[in-house]
């Protein structure tokens, strides 16, 4: 019986050690927490419990993060940029909370931390392009991960794609399907476009000039290495600014533009011009008057959906087939694009939108363009 008693006193010790040997705090117990690589190649240790969501730099996340949990009730910081583009389409309209979000930590790449820490924030969000942002939030102790727009080379349908990847890694609970039915969506979207303009030779081609921004005093454009490059690929046309190898935006003068003579010209929701603007010579002292696609009235204005669909963005998928429709009329007069876009929110994202609102998306307001980058 003594031996008995014993073995079991020293089974006991030794179970009260193994319990006080595994035993952890919240902080370093995985079970609170998940790694996940951002676009920066950083291993973030990202908390399983998000509630509070900050996006300085990156200006189209916001609209992505609404459509994602379809409530913008997370977000408690963004960018003006973002606000401005919220305010003036129809993710206001469709997440109004979201229009009460605070604006005042971020300034262009500039990122005020001590009016950031008051959001207490338990995820910021930020561009790859300003690896010190990231060092700088980090450094304050804030949850910082990177997200990149030019990382594959301006191509918007796959860097949505690979932001929509690091939201279901941070956001697994949120995953359904998303991400594969963009992209199943995406790329039937380009199977068809190329079927139809694949075969175009470069003389058929449309000659596309994007003005980017635009103003009393300069125009800006994308030549080869931006996102207007490869709009106008994906969609069969040739941009005009092809020559101009400089990254990200580029001036360039009018006299550039005669010498190029674009046959269409698309005006993005970076700048307020409207196609009229190009036709009545509304803004400077510039005459568009002898271009082709000012004298064929062929300018038009990019959609704003849920962001300024010029970047990446939830509206990326519908604005291709817009885009396609756009250049080439009668290659695409099969297709409804108001129609499709009510479909697409739907079927994907389970997001519902009247025919109206989906109108509104290629009718936007010039108060977007309202916005210094």
């Amino acid at each position: 019986m003594k031996k008995i008693v014993a073995l079991l006193l020293v089974l006991a010790l030794t179970v009260s050690c193994l319990c006080a040997c595994t035993g952890t705090s919240k902080e370093s117990d995985s079970s609170d927490y998940r790694i996940v690589k951002d676009h920066l190649d950083i291993e973030v240790k990202v908390p399983k419990e998000i509630k509070r969501i900050a996006v300085t730099n990156i200006f189209p996340i916001p609209s992505v993060l609404c459509v994602f949990f379809n409530s913008a009730e997370k977000i408690v910081e963004m960018a003006p940029a973002s606000m401005t583009a919220a305010q003036n389409s129809l993710l206001g309209k469709l997440y109004p909370e979201l229009l009460k979000v605070d604006t005042s930590a971020v300034d262009g790449d500039d990122v005020n931390i001590e009016e950031l820490l008051k959001q207490q924030p338990d995820l910021v969000i930020y561009s790859a392009s300003t690896p010190a942002l990231g060092e700088k939030l980090r450094n304050a102790g804030l949850t910082a991960v990177a997200l990149s727009v030019n990382k594959w080379n301006y191509d918007c349908i796959e860097t949505l794609d690979h932001w929509l990847e690091v939201l279901e890694a941070i956001f697994p609970d949120e995953a359904t399907n998303r991400r594969e039915l963009v992209d199943k969506y995406s790329k039937e979207s380009l199977d068809l476009i190329n079927s139809r303009v694949g075969k175009l030779t470069d003389e058929e081609k449309a000659r596309v000039f994007v003005l980017f921004q635009y103003s009393d005093s300069s125009i800006v454009s994308s030549g080869k290495n931006f996102f207007g490059q490869w709009w106008a690929t994906v969609a069969g046309a040739k941009n005009v600014a092809e020559e101009l190898e400089k990254d990200n935006s580029v001036p360039v003068t009018l006299e550039q533009i005669y010498k190029w003579n674009p046959d269409t010209i698309l005006i993005t929701n970076f700048n307020k011009s409207y196609p009229d603007d190009l036709y009545n010579n509304t803004v400077g002292n510039y005459d568009w008057s002898q271009i082709d696609a000012v004298k064929n009235k062929r300018v038009f204005k990019m959609p704003l959906g849920m962001y300024r669909s010029y970047t990446p963005g939830i509206d990326t998928p519908v604005t291709l087939k817009w885009m396609a429709k756009t250049i080439y009329p009668s290659l695409f007069e099969d297709i409804d694009i108001i129609a499709e876009t009510v479909s697409y929110y739907k079927e994907i994202f389970g997001v519902t939108i009247t025919e109206d609102e989906a109108r509104s998306i290629f009718e936007p307001s010039k108060a977007a363009g309202n916005v210094n980058i």
